[in-house]
């Protein structure tokens, strides 16, 4: 199973040089199937196209706008493996048997109904399948949402048993922290579903986290390397399949969240309920909640969520307020969040020691603090971001390879 990404494909020599590569594959000896996503920005333009005819395009049609972009890659990707002399044949995310639920523009995968890709991988045919689609259950086109053509994949992988994975963009593999941020971040050789999922939760824009959901509930080998280089680069596997098993994996961070606190709220049973239930009867997505000690029967509860998210939560809030006895509410966009991962903090204390100090010496305020067995988050301003994750990538000494844990 191979993917490739916009930028992969994003012209006719890019296409060309990905058909050379998958020919090469298939010419080793292996069945080959291709999940290919639209080419370049083709995906932005069809969205800006849609919004210069519609100040608020519908769905559905907009489900139906944006398939369009991955037929395109699929068909002139058929056409230049076939020039180089291998059989290929395309389908749709209908056509390939991926059905969904019946959210457009978010849909999930319900079911991957594979039987005519077997049948043209008996052909002897390169299969090319277009990402980021499917068929809904109510036989409408959908699609899955950002980061769909990696899911796309994974659940192909899953449903034909393929060895791997491999995701080709235009990194050589998931870095200790993003190289733009810290020049001398190093790529992982591999990672554990696990690590790779909270990597991808905190920020890491390397993988989809549905794609790692899925990988690590079918057991699929994920392999993310670059088309451009064609280098070895980072596997996604089993934890006791993960030997690198480093205290800190890496340092992620993300700037698209917002912050609101609800603040002066009695501190009686069933009110934090009230509170998020009526955010997720619209949709918002929350992350992050912290409730401070009640103070006099009334307390502050403080969450983040995306900021594409909080037009609507400013609604629900103003709501909110009134019906719980609230004082009012406080929305924050100037926020980010830093996070350290890594397998190795289950057995070793003082990662979040060591985290805190770091951030204190370099004048960074934390205003929020979530864990899990293998990840500490802050949340702190968002013009500390930067600084905050150079000081923990080098207080960490991440830029060496990782020693053996004892």
């Amino acid at each position: 199973m191979q993917k490739y990404g916009g930028t992969s494909v994003a012209d006719p020599d890019r296409i060309k040089a990905v058909a050379e590569h998958i020919v090469a594959t298939r010419r080793a000896g292996n069945d080959v199937v291709v999940v290919v996503s639209a080419m370049g920005k083709t995906t932005d333009e069809l969205e800006a196209l849609a919004h210069q005819v519609s100040s608020a395009p519908a769905a559905r049609e907009m489900d139906m706008l944006l398939t369009s972009g991955e037929r395109i890659s699929i068909a002139l990707l058929c056409m230049a493996i076939i020039d180089c002399g291998e059989h290929a044949v395309s389908y749709t995310g209908s056509q390939a048997g991926i059905v969904t639920d019946t959210t457009h523009r978010k849909a999930k995968i319900v079911d991957v109904r594979a039987e005519r890709l077997r049948d043209a991988l008996d052909g002897g045919a390169v299969v090319v399948v277009a990402g980021f689609q499917g068929v809904s259950t109510e036989s409408d086109v959908t699609t899955l949402g950002r980061g769909g053509s990696d899911t796309t994949a994974v659940a192909l992988a899953a449903a034909l048993q393929a060895e791997s994975c491999e995701i080709y963009t235009d990194v050589t593999g998931v870095f200790t922290a993003d190289p733009r941020l810290v020049p001398d971040a190093r790529r992982l050789d591999r990672l554990s579903y696990e690590e790779m999922l909270d990597m991808a939760a905190t920020g890491s824009r390397v993988l989809a986290l549905r794609s790692v959901e899925f990988a690590r509930n079918h057991g699929v080998r994920v392999h993310v390397r670059s088309s451009f280089t064609w280098e070895p680069g980072t596997w996604v596997v089993e934890e006791d399949e993960a030997m690198e098993q480093a205290i800190i994996s890496g340092v992620t961070h993300d700037t698209s969240e917002a912050k609101i606190t609800l603040s002066h709220v009695p501190d009686r049973p069933g009110v934090a309920a009230k509170v998020f239930r009526a955010l997720a009867d619209e949709a918002v997505n929350v992350d992050m909640i912290v409730q401070n000690v009640s103070m006099a029967d009334h307390t502050d509860i403080s969450f983040t969520l995306p900021k594409e998210d909080l037009s609507r939560a400013k609604k629900v809030m103003e709501q909110l307020v009134e019906d719980v006895g609230a004082s009012g509410f406080t929305p924050d966009e100037g926020i980010g969040r830093v996070s350290l991962v890594g397998a190795g903090m289950k057995t070793h204390p003082g990662v979040a020691a060591t985290m805190f100090e770091v951030l204190a010496h370099e004048g960074v305020n934390i205003e929020m603090i979530s864990t899990s067995s293998i990840r500490i988050s802050c949340v702190v301003q968002e013009a500390d971001v930067e600084k905050a994750v150079r000081a923990l990538h080098a207080a960490f000494e991440l830029d060496q390879p990782s020693k053996a844990q004892a």
